[in-house]
């Protein structure tokens, strides 16, 4: 990567922070919004609220992904970044609770900035480049999700809560600016052009690489909802921090080991390395369920942050594999698209098993998921070696 793509990477990585400093970091606080700034006594909207901007995200994703396959990924960037500061400021000005849930609304359809962003870097990057490139961005979205809810908890109670919105919308704009200054790359002409002949036995469908997305998308998300709940009832500890600390550890460990490991040479072996990452994922949440100390927890939540990570990294890889620079937007808006719908199932199932079964139920049910996938990626990963060497 010459300088001028890590200049680019660089910006395109932090613009993406910034915007979705405010996205992941508000959330967790839509019930304080809600009493403090709403005046609202339905604490059950906060749920609710917590699923919107996926939701609506999920069904607009693909078709911004069209538009900038038809109109330009740059300018399609900067809608998004200009997308997001308009509904923050409608949320940091909305007067009762039913203009609030319009503005998350808004902020799903028109935000979309992750898969804009991938879109614009294939345009930049290629091959294992671009890899690296995801594997960053990727990194801006767990930072973000890490530092925003601690650093935008030191402001809540000074004001309205909701005011904050009308502050942090000036995050996106001063992104989009930064955005306009980066140039229009024509598209490379083969987008895996760095991959060898001879490595593409990896290669596989985009329905299969949905499908293992989902998968993982869900099995990760679904232990979310609860989390809270099953680290005071498994340890005993009442204390918010600590809970709050163990939720965290996964993501510490992906900011913490994804760039190193997508430098190490895993571009052969994806699948090989999708299949060992959905195994240790499925042993971690059912090592937290069997095994529910509290240092035992702390063990099996950094093999999830590990697993978790190859597992990104496994499927940047085969998703830099199939997409073209022609149709990036697109591509990488079904890829979008397709994680959101793999949280908001992940929701709805954890209500369902925890209310019919237990607060254990999630970790079981993610865990045979992921060991369903591990199988078929086993099985597919054998088939391919066969096939090479035939």
């Amino acid at each position: 990567m010459n300088k001028n793509q890590r200049y680019i990477v660089v910006t395109i990585m932090i613009c993406h922070f910034v915007a979705a400093f405010t996205a992941l970091g508000m959330p967790p606080y839509f019930a304080l919004i809600l009493d403090k700034s709403l005046h609202s006594e339905a604490a059950y909207l906060a749920g609710w609220f917590y699923v919107v901007p996926t939701f609506f995200a999920a069904i607009s994703s693909p078709w911004w992904g069209r538009l900038a396959d038809k109109y330009g990924k740059k300018p399609l960037l900067l809608r998004a970044q200009l997308g997001l500061a308009g509904s923050f400021l409608l949320a940091g000005f909305a007067p009762n609770a039913w203009v609030f849930f319009a503005a998350l609304s808004l902020q799903g359809l028109l935000g979309g900035t992750f898969a804009a962003s991938n879109a614009y870097l294939a345009t930049v990057v290629s091959g294992e480049k671009l890899v690296h490139s995801l594997t960053l961005m990727q990194w801006s979205a767990r930072a973000a999700l890490v530092i925003a809810p601690a650093g935008l908890g030191l402001f809540v109670t000074i004001a309205s809560p909701l005011e904050l919105y009308r502050y942090l919308a000036l995050l996106p704009l001063i992104a989009a600016v930064c955005i306009t200054w980066l140039p229009s790359y024509p598209a490379p002409a083969h987008m895996a052009a760095d991959v060898p002949a001879k490595d593409k036995t990896h290669e596989i469908t985009p329905t299969k690489l949905y499908l293992l997305q989902f998968a993982f998308v869900f099995s990760t998300v679904i232990t979310f909802p609860y989390f809270v709940s099953f680290i005071q009832l498994s340890t005993e500890s009442d204390i918010p921090a600590i809970a709050g600390l163990l939720f965290g550890l996964p993501h510490l460990v992906y900011l913490l080991f994804a760039v190193p490991l997508s430098r190490y040479q895993w571009q052969g072996e994806p699948l090989r390395m999708l299949s060992l990452s959905y195994f240790l994922f499925a042993i971690s949440l059912l090592g937290q369920v069997l095994f529910p100390s509290l240092f035992s927890i702390v063990i099996w939540r950094i093999v999830m942050g590990f697993s978790m990570t190859l597992g990104f990294i496994g499927l940047h890889i085969l998703i830099a594999g199939i997409v073209h620079s022609s149709h990036a937007g697109r591509t990488f808006g079904w890829f979008e698209s397709n994680s959101k719908w793999g949280a908001v199932a992940a929701g709805l199932v954890a209500g369902v098993v925890v209310q019919a079964i237990d607060l254990n139920a999630p970790f079981f049910v993610g865990a045979l998921i992921m060991f369903i996938a591990g199988c078929h990626l086993a099985g597919l990963t054998r088939y391919r070696m066969r096939l090479s060497d035939s």
